[in-house]
């Protein structure tokens, strides 16, 4: 979902500062979120940490490769909700690409304020359909599969959406533009196939972390119904 450098340039690239800002007030909210509502200050200190390690993680160690105008990585956004929460995954997901572009990749950073965007303003999305779509009464270590692939499809479509975006904001419609931006939201459908079933796994293995329920290091929706 990166950027690549040159789609969006000069003068245009100014775009990217305001959307950075609005998905920045975005994790500020989920984040306060998760301090008045799920364990305090060091709830959110203590997920952000394991959400930048695991971020970091999916983009230097899990299978990328490029396609068309971007690159496709296993971002595993759902699960970080499911898992961790919207203030943390977010937190996690922009500390993680930060430092994965710091360490790794500098020609990355002047996108950063578009896949920043691109990362997380899904994410806020998700946090909302998961409100519609899952009863209060469950925890998400009971969600189904169909659930759970509404999740990672509005996570992922809206990943494909943004990338979409911007290359036709930064480059135009022309065919190669098309035919460039139609085989990466193609090759990110094998993303919303295997997500689904790697939240479920990790929600298999969360029922056995029953015991730690209360630990702050988990989103107390995880194993508890919506308070």
């Amino acid at each position: 979902m990166h950027i690549e450098p040159g789609v969006v340039d000069g003068a245009k690239i100014v775009l990217s500062y305001a959307t950075a800002v609005t998905s920045l007030g975005l994790m500020a909210k989920m984040a306060a979120d998760t301090i008045r509502h799920d364990g305090g200050l060091s709830a959110l200190a203590l997920r952000s940490l394991a959400t930048t390690a695991l971020v970091f993680c999916f983009f230097e160690l899990m299978p990328h490769y490029p396609v068309g105008v971007s690159e496709v990585h296993f971002i595993l956004g759902s699960t970080l909700y499911l898992v961790f929460g919207a203030g943390p995954a977010a937190i996690g997901l922009a500390a993680g690409l930060l430092l994965q572009g710091v360490f790794f990749a500098p020609f990355d950073l002047p996108q950063y304020g578009m896949n920043i965007t691109t990362l997380v303003v899904p994410l806020w999305a998700v946090s909302l359909l998961a409100r519609k779509i899952i009863p209060a009464r469950t925890p998400y270590v009971d969600v189904t599969y169909w659930q759970a692939l509404a999740l990672s499809t509005a996570y992922q479509g809206g990943i494909v959406a943004w990338v979409a975006f911007w290359a036709f904001y930064g480059s135009g419609f022309g065919a190669e533009n098309l035919g460039a931006v139609g085989s990466f939201g193609a090759a990110y459908m094998t993303v919303i196939i295997l997500e689904p079933l790697a939240d479920l796994a990790v929600l298999a293995i969360a029922k056995t972390l029953a015991p730690y329920a209360r630990s702050p290091m988990l989103y107390h929706r995880l194993h508890h119904a919506a308070s």
